[in-house]
């Protein structure tokens, strides 16, 4: 076995990057502090071709230098958009017949292994604080809550982390099933 080389990868450019038929997923940073964070959610929206990622509240936009280092480019290719409330991005969402999933541990949370995608609906799945998570009225607002499965002695997983397992349980769902 032979490692590829870049080369060798047949990855999209930019263009046909924002050419190609979307996820119809639409990833919401709801106060998001860290931009290391940042850039790695916009690095795995462009492998798994997600239609958007909002940018909400304190959540820095591009371009800039810090949020780059992890994004690679990929904030240039994913389409993404800002909103200075976290509500109004939901309320846009739902207008386009979107399905508003918070990522959070609550009461009813369904657990990700457990969620079943419908091929023929579109999601917008909502990341909080890395200290205070999606905010409650973020969450009120939502259609549920989507907890992914933990067995340590810890509580959460880091934002980019939890964003990497959902969109990849997610996509393959969608993707798997058609």
């Amino acid at each position: 076995m032979r490692k590829l080389k870049n080369s060798e990868l047949e990855r999209k450019s930019i263009d046909e990057f924002k050419q190609s038929e979307k996820t119809p997923i639409v990833i919401v940073l709801d106060n998001v502090r860290s931009l290391n964070n940042i850039g790695s959610v916009f690095r795995t929206s462009d492998a798994l071709l997600i239609e958007a990622v909002y940018l909400c509240g304190i959540t820095a936009t591009p371009p800039h230098r810090e949020l780059h280092k992890t994004a690679l480019g990929a904030e240039d290719s994913v389409n993404w958009e800002y909103f200075k409330n976290t509500e109004d991005s939901v309320a846009q969402l739902k207008e386009n017949g979107f399905e508003i999933y918070s990522v959070e541990q609550a009461q009813n949370s369904i657990s990700l292994e457990k969620f079943e995608a419908d091929t023929s609906k579109k999601y917008a799945l909502i990341f909080g604080n890395e200290v205070k998570g999606v905010q409650q009225k973020i969450v009120d607002s939502s259609d549920g809550c989507i907890e992914i499965p933990q067995f340590g002695t810890k509580h959460s997983f880091n934002i980019s982390v939890s964003c990497g397992i959902v969109l990849w349980d997610l996509f393959s769902k969608l993707n798997y099933k058609k």
